[in-house]
Order: C-alpha cells, then sequence, then structure tokens
C-alpha cells in the first residue's frame, strides 16, 4: 500500500486529481455502499475534495481539505474497497488490491481533462458572462460594479441569459442590412427589453429600433431615464395597450412576455398581421378558455378546478401555436425558464416560413378543427385572425 499512498499523496498535493472512483467492497452489506467517488471543488475560495458514498438508493456527500482526503482515501482502500481508479489529465491509475491486501498500480492513458471551473455550484458558460460588468445589469441592480451576480438576483440572471439565448437561436431569421423595428408589448420593468437591445445591437451589431410598450406610466418614465442614461439611442419606451398600437407599419420581431389572458393573442394578432419575422411569447393567466372549455369525455378532469386552470393554459398555448402554424410560421413550444422559479415556463416560439402545399395546409386545419370543437371551444386569436383564416379555412 506504501505505492499508492504516495500516489495519492501526490495527486492531491499538486491538485492534479480530476477524480476517483472507488468499488469492488472487501464485505457487501445489505445496504451498505457499493461505490464512492472523489471529485474535487471549491467552497468559499476553498479547494477541498467531495466524496459521494452511494449506498443503495441513497448518495451521501462529504467534503475534505487535501491532506484529510488523502487520509480518508487510504482508509477506505485498506479496509473497505479493493479497486480505484485515480484519473489526472496525465494518466490514469488502476489501483487492485489482493484478498491478501497486496495492492497493484497500473499506469494508463487519460481518459478525463481538467474542468473549466472547479465550482460546487458549477457556473453554466451564459451569454451574457458574470464578471463583465453590462451596464443596464448594473442599474438594475441584478450586478455589482465588478460585474458579479448578486445572489439574491441570480435567478433572475439566469432567466435573463435564457431569454438572450432564444434570441441568438432566432436571429439568423432576421434580414441584415436594413433597420429592423422589434416591438416588446408588456415591457413591464424591461430587463429583458434591455438584454435584448444589448446582445442585438451591441453584440451581433444588428441595426434595429426596438419599442417597449406598457400601461404603467411610472414604469415607462423609469426605462426611458435609464435608456438616455445608456445612450441607447434606438430604445424607445412608450404607454400604451398592445390592442390599440398603431405606430408602426412594419414590424420583424415581436416580443409579448406575461401578457395577461388574451392581451397575448391581441399581440400576435399584430404579429402576424405585421408578417413579423419572429415571435417570442411567454403567455400569463389563460381564462378564456377555462370559461369556455366543455366536454363530457374530460369530464373526470374538468370537474377539479386546479386541474382545469392548468389544462386550459396548455389547450390554449396549442390552439396558439396551431393557428400560427396554419398562417405560415413554424412553431415551437419551448421551456422558458425552470418550473421551480415560475409556473408560467412556457415559451412559443415562431419563424416566418415558406407557403405550405395544400394537402399540408388541409392537413393542419382539419386537425386544429377538431381540437377546438372537442373542447368547445372559440378562441380570441381565430376570431381576430378571421380575415386571415378565412380564405385558407374555405380552401379546405
Amino acid at each position: 500500500m506504501q505505492e499508492v499512498a504516495q500516489i495519492i499523496r501526490r495527486l492531491t498535493g499538486e491538485q492534479s486529481l480530476i477524480q476517483a472512483t472507488l468499488s469492488q467492497v472487501r464485505k457487501p452489506e445489505p445496504g451498505g455502499c457499493t461505490k464512492i467517488t472523489i471529485k474535487p471543488v471549491e467552497l468559499k475560495g476553498q479547494r477541498l475534495y467531495q466524496f459521494s458514498s452511494f449506498c443503495g438508493p441513497k448518495v451521501f456527500h462529504e467534503n475534505f481539505a487535501a491532506e484529510a482526503a488523502a487520509d480518508k482515501l487510504e482508509v477506505l482502500l485498506s479496509e473497505q474497497f479493493r479497486q480505484a481508479l485515480l484519473q489526472t489529465a496525465e494518466a490514469d491509475y488502476q489501483v487492485l488490491i489482493s484478498k491478501k491486501g497486496k495492492a497493484g498500480v497500473l499506469k494508463k492513458p487519460p481518459t478525463k481533462k481538467v474542468p473549466v471551473t472547479l465550482e460546487h455550484n458549477r457556473r453554466k458558460n451564459y451569454t451574457i458572462e458574470e464578471g463583465r460588468p453590462v451596464p443596464f445589469l448594473v442599474e438594475l441592480g441584478i450586478m455589482n460594479e465588478e460585474g458579479k451576480v448578486l445572489a439574491k438576483k441570480y435567478d433572475k440572471f439566469r432567466q435573463i441569459n435564457r431569454f438572450v439565448e432564444l434570441i441568438a437561436d432566432a436571429a439568423p431569421y432576421l434580414a441584415r442590412g436594413r433597420k429592423l423595428n422589434i416591438v416588446d408589448f408588456g415591457c413591464g420593468k424591461s430587463y429583458l427589453t434591455f438584454a435584448l437591445y444589448h446582445y442585438l445591437k451591441e453584440v451581433q451589431g444588428f441595426d434595429i429600433r426596438v419599442i417597449g410598450l406598457d400601461l404603467k406610466e411610472d414604469v415607462i418614465a423609469h426605462c426611458s431615464g435609464l435608456a438616455e442614461k445608456f445612450g441607447y439611442g434606438d430604445l424607445q419606451f412608450l404607454v400604451g395597450d398592445i390592442a390599440q398600437y398603431e405606430g408602426l407599419d412594419r414590424v420583424d420581431m415581436v416580443v409579448t412576455l406575461h401578457a395577461c389572458d388574451t392581451a397575448t393573442d391581441a399581440a400576435l394578432e399584430k404579429a402576424v398581421r405585421w408578417g413579423a419575422d419572429v415571435i417570442l411569447s411567454v403567455p400569463c393567466c389563460q381564462h378564456e378558455l377555462f370559461r369556455q372549455v366543455d366536454s363530457e369525455v374530460l369530464g373526470p378532469l374538468l370537474q377539479h378546478g386546479i386541474l382545469k386552470e392548468r389544462f386550459s393554459a396548455l389547450a390554449t398555448d396549442a390552439i396558439r401555436a396551431k393557428l400560427l402554424d396554419i398562417v405560415g410560421y413554424k412553431t415551437q413550444l419551448l421551456e422558458f425558464i425552470d418550473m421551480e422559479h415560475t409556473p408560467k415556463n412556457i415559451l412559443i416560439r415562431a419563424v416566418k416560413g415558406k407557403p405550405l402545399p395544400a394537402k399540408e395546409r388541409e392537413r393542419l386545419v382539419r386537425g386544429y378543427e377538431a381540437f377546438r370543437d372537442f373542447l368547445g371551444a372559440k378562441p380570441y386569436l381565430e376570431r381576430a385572425l378571421a380575415p386571415e383564416l378565412k380564405p385558407l379555412f374555405a380552401e379546405t
């Protein structure tokens, strides 16, 4: 065991150990631990080694400093396990211990790479990086002046980055070589509006004009002041209602996040009429279908208010997506943010596609009508888009 002990001390001392796995229990016991993995982590700036013990269906974690970790590894190999794999960037060390306690070590080519970061809560490679101060995030209280995300705002930081990821995925569908109009209906405090502008204008270099629209005058005044402070000359905030807005003849991208009930449909109608290339919508409460849905078959589900509410919300988004497909969009329903942070986590992403062949459109229309009629629904969006939909429905 002396050679094994020397290797363990060297690898932990040099901080070159990437992962260790202990297996082959000497005396198996019911419910006992059958495997232990060890990996380096950083907690509060200190390098530790985390031992994860797999015992039946449970996993137990303990953290040790380097010297204590080496001591524990030696004890585990001398008393409990007969096999270990010690992995570094230079080589793997396969340790085999006989029933008599004699240890052998095989040096093999490496199978692990050094991790980018050892932080216990490993940071994702975000589009907007932590550590680089972004003026609007500092001003809105997400980051400090050094670019560090404040602990209480990390969920919001993740949400902003998830939104930017979705913007990045949609960016190839936006035109280059001319000024683009983008409207954010119901922009609220505008965390995401500023993120959209920052990414498309300053990171991707698009020539854009962004308008944030909301009914709250004090919020709009605050956001307008921030846009002026940051020198965002092509970012404008206006007080207004989604359904009544007529400020532009052409819009290339429409964003609507958490617009309540049929306000989402009003925004989608505007987007279709403008022929927007990209639509991003996160619906909020959906009351319309809740009041309409009536199905004897679905009685066992609909008799429970909480189930009816959730079903109505999902069915409403399915109707919206299908109607957008029928008028020529390619539509996806995506997870916007983890359910643990908000139950309103479905995002409708639609990009303008080529005109559909008649048979494909007929299939979509028939499927939509069957679903709508089964629910007994009279959707706002279908009524609002009647001029666009009537010729398509008639053709089928």
